[in-house]
C-alpha cells in the first residue's frame, strides 16, 4: 500500500518515485536495517536464487559512509522466498535492468554515493504516511513487521534469528512484542482453517 502510493507521489521525479517504492518494498520484505539497505550493492543481489547478501552497513552518522556491519550476526545471506519476498525482488530486478556497474550502490544518490534515511524519511515516508493516514514511523517499523510475518507463518526460530542478523533469540522475542488481534486471528485462520467453525457448531449442536 505504501510502495503503490509512494509510486504517484506527484512531487517526487520518475526515478525517485521507483527508487524509494522499491526500497520501501524490500524493507517490508526483508526485514533488513535501514542502514543495511542503504549499504546494498548490485552485486548482493541473486535473482535467480532470490536471495541478498548483507556484508556492508551505511553509518547514517557519517554522511552514510559504507563499512562494517553492526555485529558479526548482521553479516548473513536473506532468502526472500516468501509472496512479499519474490514481488520485492521483481521490483528490484526491473528498477535495476540496465545496471551495468555490479559494485555501485543499490539506492544511491545522483552523484553514486549512499542515501541519507533522513532525506528518504523527509522526502518520502512520512509524505506518505501522513496521506493515507497512517501513524508517523521510520524504516525500522518494516523491519519489526517482517519479523512478526516470518514469526506467525512459523519460521523455525534458528533461520528466523538467522534472518534478522539478530545476536540471540531473546532479541528476536522482543521484535515480536504484542501481537495485535487481527494477526492473532489471521494466524488462527491460516493454521486452522475452518476447523474451529466445525468444532464450535458440533459443540453448540451438542449442549442443544
Amino acid at each position: 500500500m505504501i510502495a503503490e502510493h509512494v509510486r504517484k507521489m506527484d512531487r517526487l521525479g520518475d526515478y525517485r518515485r521507483e527508487q524509494y517504492a522499491t526500497l520501501i518494498l524490500l524493507a517490508a520484505a526483508s526485514g533488513l536495517r535501514c542502514s543495511e539497505l542503504l549499504a546494498l550493492r548490485v552485486n548482493d543481489l541473486d535473482f535467480d536464487a532470490n536471495t541478498v547478501i548483507v556484508d556492508e552497513a551505511s553509518d547514517q552518522r557519517t554522511s552514510g559512509k559504507v563499512g562494517e556491519c553492526k555485529n558479526d550476526s548482521a553479516y548473513r545471506t536473506v532468502l526472500l522466498a516468501d509472496a512479499e519476498g519474490r514481488k520485492a525482488m521483481k521490483s528490484l530486478k526491473q528498477f535495476l535492468e540496465n545496471a551495468m556497474d555490479f559494485d555501485a550502490l543499490v539506492f544511491r544518490s545522483k552523484r553514486g554515493g549512499p542515501l541519507l534515511g533522513t532525506t528518504i524519511l523527509s522526502q518520502c515516508l512520512h509524505p506518505a504516511l501522513r496521506a493515507l493516514g497512517l501513524p508517523r514511523s521510520g524504516f525500522h517499523a518494516f523491519r519489526r513487521g517482517c519479523n512478526r510475518r516470518w514469526e506467525l507463518a512459523g519460521l523455525n526460530p534458528a533461520v528466523h534469528r538467522q534472518m534478522m542478523g539478530h545476536s540471540s533469540e531473546t532479541m528476536t522475542r522482543l521484535y515480536s512484542g504484542d501481537i495485535p488481534l487481527q494477526d492473532v486471528a489471521s494466524a488462527f485462520s491460516k493454521t486452522f482453517g475452518n476447523k474451529i467453525d466445525v468444532l464450535e457448531t458440533m459443540e453448540t449442536e451438542a449442549v442443544a
